[in-house]
Formats: C-alpha cells, structure tokens, sequence
C-alpha cells in the first residue's frame, strides 16, 4: 500500500465516502458512520467530509427498524469516492448475492482503502479483501468468521485498522471509528468537539466490543470471578460446586452473592447464558441444530429443544423457520 494511501492520517484535503448500505443493516449502525462526520463539518465550518449512500441495486434500502433509506444509486455510483464503508447486518449471505461480490471485488483497487461495519466484514472476507489482514465483526459472530476465513486474522476488538481495510464491530464502535478518523485527520480536539456533541466519548479500537458482566466494579470479585468462568464455559459447562471451589466460595455463599445480585442462583444462570447464545445461532446463523447444541453446553439436540422450549415457548426449529 503508498504511504499515501490511508486516510487516517493529517489532510485538510476534503474526503469522500461511499457507504454501500445492505438491506436489513441497522439504522444506528448508518447514523453512528454518518453523524459524526456531519458534526465535523459543523464545527469545521466548511465541507470537509463528504458522503454519498449506495445501494446493491441503487434503490431505497429496508432497514431492520421498517425505515428505507434513500440511495444515490447502485455500487457503481461510489466510483471516484477515497474509501468505501459496507454496512450490513442480519442475513448478509442472502443479500450479499454473487453479483455483488463480484463487484465489489473488481472495485475494491478503485478506492484508497475499504472498510466493513458489523456484518460489512463478512461481505468483504467473502469476497476475498481482507484475506491477510486483521480484522473484527460483531462478537456474536468473531468465531463463525474466522472458521470461515482461516486466511483472515479475527480479533474481538472494536475496530481494526489494517492496511488499506478497516473493519467496525457494530454501532457504538463504528462511532468510535469515526470519531478516531477525524482526530486523525483535523486533530483530537475536533474528536472531541464532536463526540461532546453526542454526549458520548472515544473509546479505543483495541477495547473489546462488550464489557462482560463480571468487569462491573462495583461486584465482589469473587462473584465477578464465577461470573467470568460461566461466560467462559459456554461450550463445556462446569457443576456450581467446581464454580464456587474455584472462586473460594462455598457452594451455598455463591448462591447468596448470585441472587442478591442478579436474582438467579448459578445455575440458572448458566442455564441463561448458554439459552441466549443458542437462539442466537438458530436466529442469525445456519447451524444445525445439533452443532448448535454442542457448542452451547447442550449433550444432544433433543435436550436443547427440550430446554429451549421452555424457556422461549416454542422449539428451535420452529424459531428458524419463522424466520426464513
């Protein structure tokens, strides 16, 4: 890549995106890309940033709230643009069609860099740009992409700048990615005004997208402790009693600190985290149900369609099939 070719570095020079916007992306993921480059221009006073939205087919684009979003037209429309953003969310496979990807792969040398937001990561890997390079995607989906791309190096940070691609984990990172390209660019300062302006602040790219549970400062550590080794323990869950020996509590005084603060015991608590994670999967991936039940502590398929249907009414293929 030229030294000149990142746009993350000091240019007054005016700088043109290209957000190619996929059908059910999220409208916080398009305004926390947008805004902050409006409220650059703001307080710059001038047109700093410039932006154009495009669309796989360069019609209005649904969006997961009902909303449609207006386009400037198809992907050929960003031609001439310094960097490309794609922003995707649920459902990428279907609406990422091979004409897409295939044009998004003769373009890519078009732009000086190509960045993905949440599910924009997996548009590009798919498409073969972030092949030797770093990147993140939403954490719900850090060990799907990285089983899927073996020549993409995954990391559970917020947004990864590598090369000429950078990626963003979903909204909130997208927002500190901006804010992190415009300090670059104009100066911390600025970085400052505009993240003042939405009342929020900067957080590194190398923080991770969540904080678990258990980094809560105000909890005993040693309950924060069995938080973590639960979170941990998703796929291979361990009995309360090897939690509570682990931590230095009895298994009774485990329960205490568990349900005065968070008004579970622990394994019900267990129980939770590894239901969440599966409907998770049955939802937003195409997992079979009998992966999915072994990667969330589940001992067949029948067990968790047991469990699963208890908790949220209706058994897991019913779920899947409702939302195809």
């Amino acid at each position: 890549m030229a030294e000149n070719a990142t746009i993350f570095r000091p240019d007054p020079a005016p700088l043109t995106i290209a957000m190619l916007v996929l059908p059910l992306a999220s409208i916080l993921e398009v305004g926390s890309a947008l805004d902050p480059l409006r409220a650059a221009n703001r307080h710059l006073g001038g047109d700093f940033y410039r932006w154009r939205v495009v669309s796989p087919e360069g019609r209005p684009v649904p969006l997961t709230c009902g909303i449609e979003l207006p386009s400037t037209g198809p992907l050929s429309a960003a031609e001439g643009a310094d960097a490309l953003i794609v922003i995707a969310g649920y459902r990428q496979a279907e609406v990422a069609t091979r004409p897409l990807i295939r044009d998004l792969r003769r373009m890519a040398g078009r732009f000086r860099m190509i960045g993905g937001i949440d599910a924009g990561a997996w548009v590009l890997a798919r498409a073969g740009l972030l092949d030797g390079h770093r990147a993140t995607v939403h954490w719900e989906d850090l060990e799907d992409l990285a089983a899927a791309h073996p020549d993409v190096e995954v990391v559970p940070d917020r947004f990864v700048i590598h090369g000429n691609r950078f990626t963003a984990g979903g909204a909130a990172p997208a927002h500190d990615l901006m804010l992190h390209l415009i300090a670059s660019r104009h100066g911390p300062a600025l970085a400052r005004q505009v993240a003042a302006s939405f009342i929020t602040e900067a957080r590194p790219g190398s923080d991770p997208q969540i904080a678990p549970l258990s980094a809560d400062r105000r909890m005993d550590p040693r309950l924060a402790a069995a938080i973590a080794r639960i979170e941990a323990r998703i796929e291979t869950p361990e009995p309360v009693v090897q939690t509570a020996a682990a931590v230095g509590l009895s298994p009774r005084r485990l329960e205490t600190l568990f349900r005065a603060s968070l008004g579970l015991s622990p394994g019900a608590f267990a129980l939770t985290q590894r239901l969440q994670a599966a409907r998770r999967m049955v939802t937003d991936t195409g997992h079979p149900l009998a992966e999915i039940a072994l990667r969330c502590g589940f001992s067949s398929q029948s067990t968790l369609t047991r469990a699963f249907t208890r908790r949220f009414g209706a058994p897991p293929t019913a779920l899947r099939l409702g939302r195809r």
